[in-house]
């Protein structure tokens, strides 16, 4: 068998995997290198297996309450080892579909560690040994893992990354979660439903910080309602880790230390990029460990690209398998197909979701970004007590909102807190990409009864004509 490729593709996860399939519909001779699962870190241990857990925390939810619906429920109960087996065979199932898709496209696969042994080569050590790959094109996609506190590394027993949060050996009695981004509110929002006493610690001003502050300032309210404990500007200063649990040290807002007894902790502080001793030290150009690129996903070298999680973010699987998509036709244009245009990436029309309870979904700027760059603008904002969809559902709390320039009625940004709000998000991302102004979503009609009312209502509501509240 031949070691050499039209292109090589280091790293099989939602970038890598989806590039190698681009390639190869496009002619190319393909290969991926692996060095753990097909499919990476959202297929296998992010993205899929926490929401297979999520759905079970919901229906756990709505089964402790089936009265509200006229129901009856008695006798339940949740299996922790059940819903974790559960969640592992839906990875282990995608994971099987990912080797599927690499057959089906032709796609060589290599299993093992990857290094860069130039530009355009790569050296692979498995099982089997070391093989040596050349190509006329290398595309780094290697992902990110989680970011360890400096003073307390995760040890899968008392600390816990989200990994070792999807297979937890027990329970939690009372779980302190440090960091209030997507993977930290998620666990938050599982284990709170599952009965665990959460406490979430965000050392900036408010949860979620990257979304709408009406946002933020709404879920917390939900949450703490829920019985979570929610402390932001704070963080966690030293943390004693013992056979029963962990002392924590926790400065507050006011500035005050306070010690307390937590069964479990879960650090989701962020990533690290997965760039160390691969090869690229004087390949492509780094910053803070990211591979910097071009609109196109090229690096400084010639032949090299870079995509995913180990190059700037937004750090996203959707946003991964974009860069795959363009990436793989800037090659294929490169190497002479002159029937493709790809389009650079415009992060401003990537969306975010947060999949706990109630959901967050956003796309674009924030109020508070629309006028930090300058617009005049004009804001509608609908809630879910508004909408007969949302309250037969039993699911009235949460609000859509929408923010427009003012001048010229260009969708800057939508920002949605709620029940199914991650569904609805991309009917506001394809209105962005197509440059979509209010006028044309006024214009549009959306089914009824549906929770996609509410995206009409709220864009009807910026300018003074919502029909509803």
């Amino acid at each position: 068998m031949s070691n050499s490729y039209d292109v090589i593709v280091l790293g099989s996860g939602p970038g890598g995997y989806v590039a190698a399939i681009r390639c190869a519909q496009l002619g190319l001779n393909t290969a991926i290198v692996e060095r753990e699962n097909l499919g990476g870190i959202c297929l296998n241990w992010g993205c899929i297996p926490t929401k297979a857990m999520l759905r079970s925390a919901e229906i756990y939810h709505y089964m402790q309450h089936a009265k509200d619906y006229g129901l009856a429920a008695k006798g339940i109960e949740a299996d922790l080892e059940a819903i974790v087996k559960r969640s592992r065979g839906v990875a282990k199932q995608l994971n099987q579909g990912v080797g599927h898709l690499m057959k089906k496209n032709k796609i060589t696969v290599h299993m093992g560690e990857g290094t860069l042994t130039g530009a355009t080569s790569v050296a692979v050590r498995g099982d089997k040994g070391e093989e040596k790959l050349t190509a006329k094109h290398v595309i780094v996609a290697t992902g990110a893992r989680a970011r360890d506190l400096p003073f307390a590394k995760a040890d899968g027993k008392r600390v816990w990354t989200y990994r070792h949060a999807m297979t937890p050996p027990e329970m939690p009695g009372k779980l302190l979660v440090i960091g209030s981004g997507a993977i930290g509110i998620e666990f938050a929002s599982f284990y709170n439903d599952m009965g665990v006493d959460v406490t979430v610690v965000e050392m900036l001003d408010r949860i979620v910080p990257v979304e709408d502050k009406d946002v933020s300032t709404f879920l917390e309210k939900s949450l703490t309602k829920q019985g979570m404990t929610i402390m932001t500007g704070a963080g966690v200063e030293d943390l004693k880790v013992g056979d029963k649990g962990v002392k924590a040290k926790i400065k507050g807002k006011d500035g005050k230390v306070s010690e307390t007894e937590f069964s479990h902790v879960i650090v989701a502080i962020g990533i690290v990029p997965n760039t160390e001793n691969i090869g690229l030290e004087k390949l492509a150009e780094m910053d803070r460990g990211f591979i910097q690129i071009d609109p196109y996903g090229r690096t400084k070298s010639k032949g090299l690209w870079a995509i995913g999680d180990c190059t700037p973010g937004p750090w996203l699987a959707h946003k991964a398998s974009h860069e795959g998509v363009t990436c793989a036709e800037a090659i294929a244009q490169e190497l002479g197909n002159t029937d493709l245009h790809p389009h650079p990436l415009d992060r401003n029309n990537i969306p975010g979701c947060t999949y706990c309870h109630p959901q967050v979904a956003s796309v674009g700027m924030t109020e508070a970004k629309a006028k930090e760059a300058g617009y005049d603008v004009k804001v509608g904002n609908f809630p879910f007590i508004g909408n007969g969809k949302a309250i037969a559902l039993g699911e009235a709390e949460g609000f859509i909102k929408t923010v427009f320039d003012a001048k010229t009625g260009e969708l800057l940004g939508a920002h949605m807190v709620g029940a199914e709000v991650t569904e609805l998000i991309q009917g506001y991302t394809v209105g962005k990409t197509l440059e979509t102004t209010e006028a044309e979503l006024m214009q549009t009609v959306f089914p009824h009864p549906t929770l996609s009312e509410m995206m009409h209502e709220s864009v009807l509501g910026a300018y003074g004509r919502a029909l509803h509240i």
